[in-house]
């Protein structure tokens, strides 16, 4: 796969880089990277995946562009309001880079259809707030052997992590919370959207071309207040019916927190 005279110029800091260079640069181009949710996690990380040229994006989200959006989802301005956002993404995205393909998909992703919207990805990249819509995404990317790089914020803290194999996210999290915390219930500091956007993007960027140690098993914590971050490692549940061993029809495993 070669690079045009554009190309070699727009990411001659990546082609210099040991870890990357040269192949590492093609196997982002080659790569279709899946980004469930358009939104502060999203956002950023479908800015830095589409700079650091991953040839093919797919961004799957079923809301527009909302006034309260814009103090951190940095794809969108005020001119956007009311439009959809992956239609916003998609010229964003494409202006900040022509040589990345934008799959815009102005929908919801369900259980219904996630195996569908899934295939043919090598990394899904999740920033969502809906347990039920996070436990789908990693249902079919165990079904269908894809990285799941996973990232969480609310209030002033973030966590971001790699599910690949196992454990699984739903090793992390068994069952949708009841009282599920969300960004309009409890508010978020807009530069955090930031911090984890980026880290998420990094990690794709690893798992893409092989460098350095993913955060596969790992969870890493920031806390924007005191500006420390920690990494804990996670454990496998043997009865998790994703990547455990399931249980017999009928009955209901209850994992305790």
């Amino acid at each position: 796969m070669s690079f045009s005279p554009d190309e070699v110029e727009r990411y001659a800091r990546h082609l210099v880089l040991g870890e990357i260079g040269g192949p590492g640069q093609q196997r982002l181009k080659a790569a279709t990277v899946l980004i469930v949710g358009a939104g502060g996690v999203g956002s950023p990380a479908a800015l830095y995946l589409a700079a650091a040229g991953v040839g093919t994006l797919r961004l799957i989200d079923g809301d527009t562009v909302a006034l309260s959006n814009l103090q951190r989802q940095i794809l969108f301005d005020s001119t956007d309001l009311g439009r959809p956002k992956v239609e916003v993404a998609a010229d964003r995205l494409t202006a900040l880079n022509p040589h990345v393909q934008v799959e815009a998909l102005a929908q919801p992703l369900t259980p219904a259809n996630a195996a569908g919207i899934i295939a043919g990805a090598d990394v899904v990249v999740d920033g969502t707030d809906d347990f039920v819509v996070r436990h789908a995404v990693n249902a079919a990317c165990m079904d269908a052997g894809v990285p799941l790089v996973s990232g969480a914020l609310g209030r002033w803290s973030g966590q971001v992590g790699v599910f690949n194999g196992g454990p699984c996210y739903r090793c992390l999290v068994p069952e949708s919370p009841p009282d599920a915390e969300t960004c309009a219930r409890v508010g978020v500091i807009g530069a955090l959207a930031g911090v984890i956007g980026a880290m998420a993007a990094l990690e794709t960027i690893k798992l893409i071309t092989g460098a350095g140690e993913p955060l596969t098993g790992r969870l890493l914590l920031y806390d924007g207040l005191s500006a420390t971050s920690r990494t804990v490692t996670l454990t496998a549940d043997p009865a998790c019916p994703v990547c455990g061993n399931p249980p017999p029809s009928g009955e209901v495993v209850r994992s305790e927190a």
